[in-house]
C-alpha cells in the first residue's frame, strides 16, 4: 500500500482496510466481479470515507484487539475468523464500515455490468422504473398527521 489512495490513513490502517475489504467481498470469477480490495475500488472507498472516516479507523483499531496479534499480523485463517466475527456483530462501527465499502463497491462499472446494469450514470438518459402497486401507500395517506403545526406560532 502506501500510495495516494491512503491519504488520511496510516500505512497500517491502509493495509488493514485492504485486507478486511478483501475478506468482506472477495473476487468472484464466475460473476466476473473484483474483490472490494481491488485498487480502483479501494481508492474510491478511501477517498469517499467522509463522515465515516473516524468510525472506519475505530473499526480497524477494534480489529487489532480481537485476535492473538494485530489484524495485519494474523495468519490468514485467523484474520478471516476475526473479521467474520467482527462483521457479524452488527455494531455501529461495522455499519459505518459496511456503508463505506458497499457504496463504492456497487458503483464500480464491473460490478454494475455483472448485475445486468449499464455502466453509466442514471441521468441524463434516466432509468425505467417499473410501476408498482400505489395502493400500498393508502395506509400512509389515510393516517392522521403526526407532526406539530408550527405555522400558528
Amino acid at each position: 500500500m502506501g500510495n495516494d489512495q491512503d491519504v488520511g490513513l496510516s500505512p497500517a490502517q491502509a493495509n488493514a482496510l485492504h485486507r478486511l475489504t478483501g475478506i468482506m467481498i472477495p473476487a468472484d470469477s464466475a460473476y466476473g466481479v473484483p474483490a472490494a480490495n481491488d485498487p480502483t475500488i479501494l481508492a474510491d472507498i478511501v477517498a469517499s470515507l467522509g463522515r465515516d472516516r473516524s468510525a472506519v479507523i475505530a473499526a480497524l483499531a477494534t480489529l487489532d484487539t480481537l485476535g492473538s496479534a494485530p489484524f495485519n499480523d494474523l495468519p490468514e485463517t485467523e484474520a478471516e475468523t476475526v473479521a467474520t466475527a467482527f462483521l457479524a456483530s452488527g455494531s455501529p462501527l461495522v455499519m459505518a464500515l459496511s456503508r463505506a465499502v458497499l457504496q463504492c463497491y456497487y458503483r464500480d462499472d464491473r460490478v454494475l455490468v455483472s448485475l445486468g446494469h449499464e455502466a453509466r450514470a442514471p441521468f441524463p438518459k434516466g432509468n425505467v422504473v417499473e410501476q408498482g402497486d400505489w395502493s400500498l401507500l393508502d395506509a400512509v395517506r389515510n393516517r392522521s398527521p403526526f407532526w406539530r403545526d408550527d405555522r400558528s406560532a
